[in-house]
């Protein structure tokens, strides 16, 4: 059932601050969409289905990095290296900016503020039962712990092989446990708590809360 919380306090928080966030940066939002065209050929936003709350699916928005279906003639998880990546989604991919148009998705109600990052139906499908009724129970999220852990992963893509065979090996379970963790202690504070903590990681704090490195070290250990 969930907390009060849950239920019906962090749909307002959402709505309240994704309401405020898009009137601020309104400008920004525009600037950015102009560059993007102007960078290269196609639209503006990037929208890929994603498994939200409940299993149901929907259509991320995101601000276009890499050229037009890039995805039909490459691997899903892309490197900073890659050559489908354009020269301004670069800047977007490295400072998350691409992701600020998701503040709309909040304000419509298919994401959250904070919550489990959502996957590509694919992806979904691997979730365990279990996996599935406590990370899917929440409306997905702009951040939550496997974000800042994971904030480089663009990095690893591009030293690996096989960047898909990679995720599906060494990142996506440990996202998976952060993601379990995040979802026995979703509460206002904790949310709060992980929209401090990916303000400190885009400004270069690569510093973690002992119990989530606890978390990350743990898994570490047991998956060498």
């Amino acid at each position: 059932m969930g907390t009060f919380y849950t239920r019906f306090g962090k749909r307002l928080l959402d709505a309240a601050a994704s309401a405020a966030g898009v009137a601020a940066t309104w400008p920004v939002l525009a600037g950015m969409a102009l560059l993007v065209k102007l960078d290269s050929k196609g639209p503006v936003f990037y929208r890929g289905t994603r498994v939200g709350k409940g299993s149901r699916p929907f259509r991320i928005l995101k601000f276009r990095t890499m050229v037009v279906d890039a995805e039909r003639v490459g691997p899903l998880n892309v490197g900073d290296t890659d050559d489908r990546v354009t020269r301004f989604g670069r800047v977007l991919r490295t400072t998350k900016l691409d992701e600020l148009p998701q503040l709309l998705s909040v304000l419509k109600g298919d994401m959250s503020l904070v919550g489990p990052r959502p996957d590509v139906p694919a992806y979904a499908a691997l979730y365990s039962e279990e996996e599935r009724a406590r990370i899917l129970s929440l409306p997905p999220g702009l951040t939550d712990w496997a974000s800042i852990v994971n904030f480089e992963q663009y990095t690893d893509f591009a030293a690996a092989a096989d960047p898909d065979a990679m995720f599906i090996a060494r990142i996506r379970p440990l996202k998976v446990r952060l993601q379990l963790h995040y979802a026995e202690r979703a509460s206002l504070a904790e949310d709060l708590r992980i929209l401090v903590w990916t303000a400190r990681r885009v400004l270069g704090d690569r510093s973690l809360p002992a119990e989530v490195r606890a978390v990350v070290d743990e898994w570490r250990a047991q998956n060498p």
